[in-house]
């Protein structure tokens, strides 16, 4: 196919952080990365926390919004072997993502999973790296434990209570209304608590098992500190990969000894490229095939056209979504 010169992009005014549709030099891919026409792109948290300064791309990474695309490989560099020209596939990206046409490192492009469509591919990426990475590699949970996920209604939290209700683990989650509580449930979880009105901390505090959660998936920070520590079986694990709360908070350490917690935390922006591919490969190993066997499905919200990324973005910002907000190209 022909590949124009030029490609669409979003923009971002430095002054109001506003957002417009803007051109540039179509980007040619290096020798270990594909050029891909984008049929759709995934709303990230972080994409706003970019779009106010808050979370600058790293120097090797492009300046555009996106993260995660879905779409048609229509360049390939020197190098890449697994992939074609014609390939249909989702990536993982290192920006870029919000553009008709992106470049991606091979290694963190995987194939469009059986029963998916190509355009809801695109709520993969982030979520599936995220939660893999942080769940099974980080906090190895395992089969029969409790798992606790903050955010259920969240593309992270929806893509988590499928995810680990699949492996096996006992699932619970928070969230914000009633609504999105039955969302979760309906999903896989047990257990869906609306924080707003009700205390998680001792709604959470009898499990069927009698022994606290043995993960916890926290995007919240501040004030849920404590309180994960308090919910946490002996020898639990607790993974921190965002503060939406704040990162500031005072927290009473004994039972981290008393327990023999494990605190830890990441972001998968900051992660080498090894790294990624590794995610990468144990996701396409062990999850696509209970994609396949029907044990999870991307839970989609709103799908907006590239012209709405606006709407798209205050769609994230009111926080009311279920699941994953996309734009369509």
């Amino acid at each position: 196919m022909s590949i124009p010169t030029t490609r669409r992009i979003v923009s971002v005014n430095k002054d109001d952080h506003s957002l417009s549709i803007s051109s540039e030099a179509m980007p040619s891919p290096g020798a270990n990365e594909v050029l891909i026409k984008v049929a759709a792109a995934g709303i990230n948290r972080p994409d706003l926390m970019q779009r106010y300064g808050l979370y600058p791309a790293p120097a090797d990474a492009s300046p555009v919004l996106g993260l995660e695309v879905s779409g048609e490989v229509v360049a390939i560099g020197s190098e890449v072997s697994r992939w074609k020209v014609g390939d249909m596939i989702c990536a993982l990206c290192n920006g870029g993502g919000y553009a008709d046409y992106t470049v991606a490192p091979a290694s963190q492009c995987l194939p469009i999973p059986q029963g998916i469509s190509l355009r809801d591919a695109a709520a993969l990426p982030e979520t599936f790296f995220t939660v893999w990475h942080n769940v099974f590699q980080r906090c190895n949970l395992k089969a029969g434990e409790n798992f606790l996920v903050h955010g259920g209604s969240s593309g992270i939290g929806t893509t988590a209570i499928q995810l680990a209700k699949a492996f096996g683990a006992n699932v619970y989650t928070t969230t914000g209304n009633a609504e999105k509580c039955a969302a979760c449930e309906k999903l896989g979880a047990i257990k869906a608590v609306n924080y707003k009105t009700d205390d998680f901390l001792t709604s959470l505090a009898d499990t069927p098992t009698g022994k606290g959660m043995d993960v916890i998936l926290d995007m919240v920070g501040g004030d849920y500190v404590q309180k994960d520590l308090k919910l946490a079986a002996n020898d639990g694990r607790i993974v921190f990969i965002a503060f939406q709360a704040g990162f500031n908070t005072e927290v009473n350490f004994v039972p981290v000894l008393m327990k023999r917690l494990t605190i830890t935390a990441s972001t998968l922006r900051a992660q080498s490229g090894e790294q990624k591919a590794k995610i990468a490969a144990e996701i396409e190993e062990q999850v696509y095939p209970l994609i396949a066997e029907g044990k999870f499905i991307p839970l989609i919200d709103k799908v907006f056209s590239f012209d709405e990324v606006s709407a798209a973005h205050r769609r994230m910002e009111g926080g009311e979504h279920i699941g994953k907000i996309l734009l369509s190209f």
